[in-house]
């Protein structure tokens, strides 16, 4: 699988040790554009958004000190469904349930290894299909429609 990864320097740490992981387990990267000295938690999460966005990842990951001013950013981004997880329950039922194609990691809430699983669960689901999932992203999409229009 495709994958954008980008964090702030507080996720650096993690960044690094998921990269070296997805690339030995087979993963490619896709490298979002590089980040500027004064880059802020939105400007991460519209580097790996855009990446989802145009395709060139299948996936994107977020890794930023808290993390929830990266989630709602990315949020704003039209077919981008992020996801702040810190479980593995949350971060795969994301996926099937809503199809979520980015997730973010909170460096200060999450440790490394943790996060390893959290990415590897995230990575691993697909979204069931099921008809009342379904039914629950065209909500999302039409939410999208009416309100991101411009």
């Amino acid at each position: 699988m495709r994958i954008a990864i980008a964090s702030d320097e507080q996720g650096k740490e993690i960044r690094e040790r998921l990269t070296a992981s997805l690339v030995s387990a087979g993963h490619e990267l896709a490298d979002p554009a590089p980040s500027r000295a004064g880059s802020s938690p939105s400007d991460y999460a519209e580097q790996v958004s855009l990446v989802v966005l145009r395709h060139d990842a299948e996936r994107g990951i977020i890794i930023t000190g808290r993390a929830v001013g990266a989630s709602v950013a990315a949020n704003k981004i039209r077919d981008v469904r992020a996801g702040l997880c810190h479980d593995c329950y949350s971060a795969h039922q994301g996926v099937e349930h809503d199809e979520m194609n980015v997730l973010v990691l909170g460096s200060r809430v999450i440790g490394p290894e943790l996060a390893h699983d959290v990415v590897t669960r995230f990575l691993s689901a697909k979204f069931t299909g099921e008809e009342r999932h379904v039914r629950r992203l065209a909500k999302v999409k039409e939410l999208e429609r009416t309100f991101l229009a411009g």
